[in-house]
């Protein structure tokens, strides 16, 4: 069975909304090298609605010259969680109608490791269900305040993690490497 491997930019105070506000600290080599990994290993992407809206019209037109993520963007099979959108305009992109569970399970089992970014609703989802097998955390040094969307919402389960890295860069971000411990 493939694992799921969340990545996700968030403030100290757990804050992961649109990471414009990241801007400001530039991107530290190091967190190129870190995303690489992940991406090596993954063979699918796996983004809800909104993050799927947000990343389409950012990635699909850029090229490795312009970023060395964009072929694994756009080359890689993408499948799309929502309940309200009918049609896949990125290439490589599938439409899972609504959440199921087991739907992804079944993914998993066919695909192997999957890479997710953004998709905090889907995340808290599959977080509460057991389906995220590890955390890529980019933290950057700074509160966001209330009214922002949090990884963890206030209600949600005790989720047991276990450290597998931690990484710190010249610009402030702590990368931190967590393995979910799915009890």
């Amino acid at each position: 069975m493939g694992a799921i491997h969340v990545h996700e930019f968030m403030s100290l105070d757990g804050a992961v909304d649109a990471p414009s506000w990241t801007f400001e600290y530039g991107f530290d080599p190091k967190m190129g090298d870190a995303l690489g990994a992940i991406f090596g290993q993954c063979k699918a992407i796996l983004l809800g609605r909104k993050s799927y809206e947000m990343f389409e019209p950012s990635w699909s037109t850029r090229t490795v010259e312009e970023d060395p993520g964009a072929p694994f963007f756009n080359d890689t099979p993408k499948y799309v969680v929502s309940s309200t959108l009918t049609e896949a305009t990125w290439r490589n992109s599938e439409i899972v109608p609504g959440y199921d569970p087991d739907r992804i399970r079944q993914l998993k089992d066919e695909v192997g490791d999957i890479y997710m970014s953004g998709s905090i609703t889907l995340v808290q989802s599959l977080l509460a269900d057991g389906l995220v097998d590890e955390l890529h955390l980019c933290v950057f040094p700074q509160s966001r305040g209330g009214g922002n969307v949090r990884l963890f919402d206030p209600e949600s389960a005790l989720t047991k993690m276990s450290l597998v890295t931690a990484e710190s860069y010249d610009n402030g971000v702590l990368y931190l490497h967590y393995r979910v411990l799915n009890t």
